[in-house]
């Protein structure tokens, strides 16, 4: 039985990390190098960083605290955030990522992703697909979810594996920060059209809400959490022991 992946996220603004609704209203959480540590040390299974406003801003990913981060954990740590070129993934790999996050890059410029995989391999490509409802459509979102690329998503997911990424972050804009359950809709078509890792990410309120994700969608292969992990809402060790109650695989 493959075991299901917990990852705690951190959005990073200005040095900080923060969380806020639907992609907006961002609030002052903490700092991301004692968050980080705070994980590897209680459980996480992987990390996510995220330099949200390096697209929005069209600048490079902050790299002296990405090399603060990945300098104090010992669990894999994949970080997205202004990749737009194989020079972005040779410096944030080279600040120590084990996996690169592309989505406004790869918008922009698609083969991006089959070029890194070809250099780096497909293990270390990760699509990061913002997705929101649109007239009932799946539409792709960029930079930090302020542009509707008008873009189907599924499809465009689609496309993007077949290039080379290798594992995919389904980012629910509608459900952002709402805690009220993940996407099971938008994942459960996105687990239908591809074949590598899926990772939910979007709507966790409760340990309930993981325990309903992996029984709906057992296809997906991780659930990603910003706030109920940030404010102490849920621990990962709590929550992976429920889980194991509820004949759910996990790393405890």
């Amino acid at each position: 039985m493959i075991t299901k992946r917990i990852i705690p996220c951190l959005d990073v603004k200005n040095g900080r990390v923060v969380k806020g609704v639907n992609f907006k209203d961002l609030n002052d959480v903490s700092c991301p190098v004692e968050l980080a540590k705070y994980y590897s040390d209680n459980g996480a299974d992987e990390l996510v960083f995220y330099d949200i406003t390096a697209s929005f801003e069209e600048r490079k990913l902050f790299t002296d605290i990405l090399k603060r981060v990945a300098s104090g954990i010992f669990i894999p740590l994949t970080v997205g955030g202004g990749i737009n070129t194989l020079e972005d993934f040779e410096r944030v790999l080279s600040c120590g990522a084990d996996k690169v996050s592309v989505n406004s890059g790869a918008i922009k410029n698609p083969s991006l992703i089959e070029d890194a995989a070809k250099k780096y391999g497909d293990q270390c490509v990760v699509l990061s697909a913002d997705i929101k409802r649109v007239n009932g459509e799946f539409h792709v979102f960029a930079k930090g979810g302020r542009e509707d690329t008008g873009m189907e998503a599924i499809s465009w997911v689609k496309r993007c594996v077949e290039m080379g990424a290798g594992e995919v972050v389904v980012n629910s804009i509608d459900t952002d920060g709402v805690k009220k359950g993940f996407d099971t809709e938008m994942l459960c078509a996105v687990c239908d059209t591809v074949s590598v890792p899926v990772i939910a990410s979007g709507g966790a309120g409760s340990i309930n809400d993981f325990t309903k994700l992996f029984n709906t969608v057992p296809e997906v292969s991780a659930g990603l959490a910003a706030s109920i992990f940030h404010f102490g809402e849920v621990e990962i060790l709590d929550l992976k022991n429920e889980l194991k109650k509820n004949a759910i695989n996990v790393r405890l």
